[in-house]
């Protein structure tokens, strides 16, 4: 039976290195264009497909799983997924997608998504976004419970890190709220003695996590639970993740390192009222932010997508209409 008002749902590969902080983009980006433009996604991990630079540069697609449908969108995230990118821009009705800066030029592909600290101007084939995108959705309602959620960092190349900066701000914190809970999870990069120490904070109402036992939801179910939260300043994707959800999010106070594009981005952020600095922690605690809306980059760029290249007036959708009449 023809279906000639409804489009087929566009086709997504996304190609990931399978590191985490790239993974987290695309699924980010993936999940709300899903959402929004009805897209059925496919993940390609780049690593089991070998690609020959002659391919990239000429363009000439590998052999992939014949099970994957002809996409409409390919859309990639860290350079060891960008030679099978460009193997692919060829592909008839497809268009492709970089997400962050490229080492190649911009023109080789259709689009390129990437966060404003890596200072790239803005052009009709890109979108700046303020910090990384990741795949938080904004809360409906912050809870009124007394509740406040930390997550640490470590040594880092963008901040100067002192152990004994980060725990004195972590326990000045705990004595001026002395009615709230708190949860304190470090991370891979925390160090062991600081751990320790945070170890020993531990009580009725301080919870210390170890990241590696925790599962695959417990940020989400911590962040949802949570009126406050403290970052440091270390890790971009941990701070947009934060500003994402719509807590109050205040940053822990490290030195910059001069230089650093990841320093001056979350700066940006700061500046922009997304999160407030330490001199700013009885505004947070308040429940109070600079910013009435979340920043909610993911939600943004699948916008910028769906206008470009997934609405019926495109190319992409066109092609869907004939192939849902076959």
């Amino acid at each position: 039976m023809a279906t000639n008002n409804l489009p087929a749902a566009p086709v997504i590969w996304l190609l990931t290195d399978n590191k985490p902080g790239h993974r987290n983009q695309l699924e980010g980006l993936g999940n709300r264009l899903r959402v929004k433009a009805g897209a059925s996604l496919y993940w390609v991990n780049a690593q089991d497909v070998s690609v020959p630079l002659w391919r990239a540069l000429l363009a000439i697609p590998p052999a992939l799983d014949k099970a994957l449908p002809h996409p409409d969108l390919v859309i990639a995230a860290g350079t060891g997924t960008h030679k099978l990118l460009l193997s692919l821009r060829r592909l008839k009705n497809t268009k492709t997608l970089v997400l962050m800066k490229p080492g190649f030029p911009r023109t080789w592909v259709d689009g390129a998504i990437i966060p404003a600290h890596d200072e790239v101007a803005q052009n009709q084939k890109t979108l700046i976004t303020q910090g990384v995108i990741n795949t938080v959705t904004p809360l409906a309602k912050i809870t009124d419970k007394p509740e406040a959620l930390m997550l640490l960092g470590g040594p880092s190349p963008h901040f100067d890190w002192e152990d004994d900066v980060v725990f004195g701000q972590i326990t000045h914190l705990i004595g001026e709220y002395p009615q709230w809970r708190w949860t304190i999870s470090g991370s891979r990069r925390t160090p062991t003695a600081l751990k320790a120490r945070l170890g020993e904070l531990a009580g009725p109402r301080i919870t210390v996590a170890d990241p590696d036992d925790t599962h695959e939801d417990w940020l989400n179910h911590r962040v949802a639970a949570s009126r406050a939260i403290w970052v440091t300043p270390d890790s971009m994707s941990m701070v947009c993740e934060a500003a994402t959800s719509g807590v109050p999010t205040g940053l822990l106070q490290l030195q910059e390192r001069a230089g650093s594009r990841v320093a001056s981005g979350v700066q940006r952020l700061v500046e922009t009222g997304y999160v407030a600095r330490w001199s700013d922690y009885a505004t947070v605690m308040g429940g109070k932010t600079g910013q009435e809306t979340p920043l909610w980059e993911a939600n943004r760029a699948a916008q910028w997508v769906i206008q470009r290249w997934l609405t019926p007036s495109t190319g992409t959708m066109q092609k869907g209409q004939k192939r849902s009449n076959t």
